[in-house]
This record gives structure tokens, sequence and C-alpha cells, in this order.
């Protein structure tokens, strides 16, 4: 692969994870003006769906910016952990296209 092309790849990566932690954060800071209003409330699974495919970032700093799901033990446990993962195959990723 050329080297050209790896950086357009490498691009689309960092891109991919920029949008989506964006969506993520946005996601926790609308569920959390949903609770308040005891509105119909974004499900616990597509919130952690969100943070496996690489948004985990995106939701952890949501929870820590408006509250949010903090004395959840699934998420404060679950998310760093998925941010963890989330560093390891996207490093990976990355790594692999640099070699």
């Amino acid at each position: 692969m050329s080297l050209r092309r790896v950086r357009e790849v490498a691009v689309w990566i960092w891109g991919y994870l920029g949008i989506l932690n964006a969506v993520a954060f946005l996601m926790m800071y609308s569920d959390k003006k949903r609770a308040k209003r005891k509105r119909r409330r974004i499900p616990e699974a597509r919130l952690f769906l969100t943070a496996a495919v690489g948004g985990a970032l995106g939701i952890l700093l949501g929870m820590k910016q408006f509250r949010h799901k903090t004395l959840h033990a699934s998420f404060t446990i679950g998310v760093p952990l998925l941010l963890f993962v989330n560093g390891v195959v996207f490093g990976y990723l990355l790594m692999k296209l640099a070699g």
C-alpha cells in the first residue's frame, strides 16, 4: 500500500472516530435531558453499542460532563474498559497501516 493510501485511510479512521465520539457525547446529553423531562430514553444497549464501535471516549466524556449514568456500575466499569478496547483495536489498525 502506498504512503498516500495509508494517509488517506488513517484520515478516514480518525474522521470516523471523531464524528462517532461527537455523536456519542451528544447522545449522553440528549439522554440526560430526556431523563430530567421524564421522556422516552435512549436504551442503554444503544449507548453501549455506540461505545463498543469506537465511541467510548464520547460516552465517557458525556458521563463526566453531564453527570449521567455515573452511579451505574455497568457504565463506570464498562465504558472505561471499552475505551481501552477501542484504543487497542484502532491502535492496532493504525499500526498495521504504518507497517
